[in-house]
């Protein structure tokens, strides 16, 4: 009986404690979201500088619409951003903005006056464009829902219009693929004239043979058409992207269209860095060919912190001809390891600049071991944030020694996910000697002799498995950092 009892009060504070944990998630939760509403007033007050500051705050208050989603789709001809568009839409509930359906609108007189430009084949003016804007998602249906823009702005002239007359996306997704792909993407493009459906030759051709009959080559989609409306595309959209740093995110389209609106929804759906109420202070540790160095670069691109490579630094060292630059070189010319005490002033002096102090940083490749990890806290940087990228040992030899390098072109290959496309390109391709199975091998081991003990040293580690879809594991990445801080969690 003494021991039923006791095995009773153990399995209730045990569920006490999990209720505790979760009150307390849900309030850090509800604490976060507040911040982000405040910093969402803040910026609107900021962006509209009204003459009453209370009034405006209460009405931005009452509309209570600061989740909802304000997302710009941009992307080339033919890479599919209508679609992505259309289907974010339907799946979040919002009001879809394109080109076509602000001119169509016959209750609105600009609208009326822009389409009679635009059946003269000639472009519509920025002013009045940014009109018919304004006047579409001052409707309630804008306001309440939120909105998503296909394919505007188009020029950064239109981009910066638009910006000072506060329209400000939360998110701005530019989709991206090779020209040859949307070239035979756009030839393929067939119309159904009885109600406007789009089909394509390869990808969605229609099984009735009726419908099939109906088909029509839409305008404008022939290979020089096409050509020159990618060129303009290219030369707009470098001066686009630099308007929205801290919240664009880069897809590729050259890939099944349900991934495209999967990773769009994913990022849509997310909160920026900037709205976190921490600075993210992230390491990443695995062995080589875990996939560190893209996690890094995914983490840096998203949350705007920067990016910190060990070995990347100790090469700028070298490069820059500084003095401690100088002291590195005789180790590289033969081939040693850096010391730690040289390595650690290099790292220690980037972590300190002011960037990394505002954004925060996402380090990897150091520290590799006990005495580095302890040396790394005694300066003063300790992680808030420790990821272990877990990969089986044949994954990583099979990433890396098969890995090639074009020596003509410079151009990267993998025998396996990434072949040459041509006998001619494979013959001449060349391995590095460090993917060599037998340098591999020496690295995967170094690494797997000191990980537990660098397990032990840090508290907060999550452990992930990163033998998945490079995109999979980032978004577990994530939830490790926007969650409360886990203690030796697996994902």
């Amino acid at each position: 009986m003494k021991n039923e009892r006791k095995r009773e009060e153990k399995r209730r504070e045990e569920r006490e404690k999990r209720e505790n944990q979760r009150q307390r998630d849900r309030e850090e939760i509800d604490t976060e979201t507040q911040i982000q509403k405040d910093l969402i007033m803040l910026q609107e007050l900021l962006i509209h500088q009204p003459k009453e500051p209370i009034q405006f705050m209460l009405e931005h208050l009452e509309r209570d619409n600061d989740m909802v989603p304000r997302i710009f789709i941009l992307g080339p001809p033919a890479s599919g951003k209508t679609t992505i568009a259309m289907w974010l839409c339907k799946h979040l509930n919002a009001s879809l903005i394109t080109l076509e359906n602000l001119i169509w609108n016959k209750l609105s007189g600009l609208a009326i006056k822009a389409l009679k430009i635009y059946e003269k084949e000639e472009a519509i003016p920025d002013f009045l464009l940014l009109k018919l804007l304004l006047e579409r998602m001052s409707k309630e249906e804008c306001i309440s829902k939120g909105w998503i823009l296909d394919g505007i702005p188009e020029t950064r002239e239109q981009a910066l219009m638009i910006q000072t007359s506060g329209i400000s996306p939360r998110h701005v997704v530019v989709l991206t693929a090779p020209d040859t792909v949307l070239i035979e993407r756009n030839l393929g493009k067939r119309v159904d004239p009885s109600n406007g459906e789009v089909y394509h030759t390869t990808f969605d051709w229609p099984s009735e043979p009726e419908v099939q009959n109906r088909l029509k080559v839409p305008l404008g989609i022939s290979e020089e058409e096409t050509v020159k409306r990618l060129m303009m595309y290219h030369r707009n959209i470098i001066r686009i992207l630099p308007s929205y740093p801290k919240i664009l995110k880069v897809i590729s389209s050259d890939q099944p269209c349900v991934d495209v609106f999967y990773q769009a929804l994913t990022y849509v759906q997310s909160q920026h860095r900037s709205n976190a109420p921490f600075t993210p202070k992230i390491l990443l540790c695995g062995p080589t060919g875990s996939g560190k160095s893209l996690q890094a670069a995914l983490l840096a691109q998203k949350y705007g912190i920067i990016n910190v490579c060990c070995g990347q630094l100790l090469k700028e060292c070298v490069a820059s001809n500084s003095s401690i630059g100088e002291l590195i070189r005789p180790y590289f010319q033969k081939k040693m390891s850096v010391p730690d005490q040289i390595i650690m002033k290099v790292l220690s002096s980037r972590l300190k600049k002011q960037d990394c102090i505002c954004y925060g940083w996402v380090l990897h490749g150091f520290p590799q071991d006990l005495d580095q990890a302890t040396l790394l806290s005694s300066e003063g940087f300790v992680p808030n944030r420790v990821f272990f990228l877990n990969v089986p040992y044949d994954s990583v030899i099979e990433r890396l020694t098969l890995r090639r390098t074009d020596p003509t072109t410079g151009e990267r290959y993998h025998l396996m996910y990434k072949p040459p496309p041509t006998m001619e390109i494979q013959e001449r391709l060349m391995q590095h000697p460090g993917d060599r199975e037998e340098k591999v091998k020496i690295k995967i081991d170094f690494f797997y002799r000191n990980s537990s003990l660098l397990e032990d040293f840090f508290d907060n580690v999550i452990y992930v498995n990163g033998d998945q879809d490079p995109y999979t594991v980032f978004e577990y990445i994530e939830s490790g950092i926007i969650m409360p801080l886990p203690t030796k969690v697996s994902q």
